[in-house]
């Protein structure tokens, strides 16, 4: 299984759309890497070991029902191969820019088995949002099996 992806790292993307991956994270991604669309104007970065554990999750589901379609549509039809030069940077593909609202300063989030890549300002507006505070989170484990 691949590293667990955690930290959070402010980088400014080129003119080209390159993007610098911090060393502490591409361990966990590997040099070539999945990125696709994410939830929340995010966008997704999978090791190619912890995307094939989740389309194989998704193709579990099976295509019998309109929304699980939708759901690995979503997800896959967006879906772009991409790999890390020798600077550590990465082209994030045009439309996934465009899709997470992406320009110059970027965050990049690991969230466990995958990365974030989100807009600085999008990432402002959420980590400083109720949806972030310490009293929802509590509220949410606490209606949980989550016990730490």
């Amino acid at each position: 299984m691949s590293a667990r992806l955690k930290g959070t790292a402010r980088h400014n993307m080129d003119a080209k759309g390159r993007l610098s991956i911090p060393a502490k994270m591409r361990d966990g991604i590997g040099k070539e890497f999945v990125v696709t669309r994410g939830l929340e104007k995010c966008l997704y970065v999978y090791s190619l070991e912890s995307w094939d554990v989740f389309t194989e999750k998704l193709d579990a589901l099976g295509d019998s029902k309109a929304n699980v379609r939708t759901v690995k549509r979503f997800f896959q039809a967006n879906a772009e191969d991409c790999e890390l030069d020798a600077q550590g940077r990465t082209l994030i593909p045009p439309e996934l820019r465009k899709m997470a609202g992406l320009e110059k300063e970027v965050v990049i989030v690991g969230n466990g088995n995958k990365l974030e890549i989100w807009s600085a300002e999008e990432w402002d507006k959420l980590s400083g949002s109720e949806e972030m505070s310490s009293e929802n989170i509590q509220s949410i484990l606490d209606n949980s099996d989550f016990d730490f």
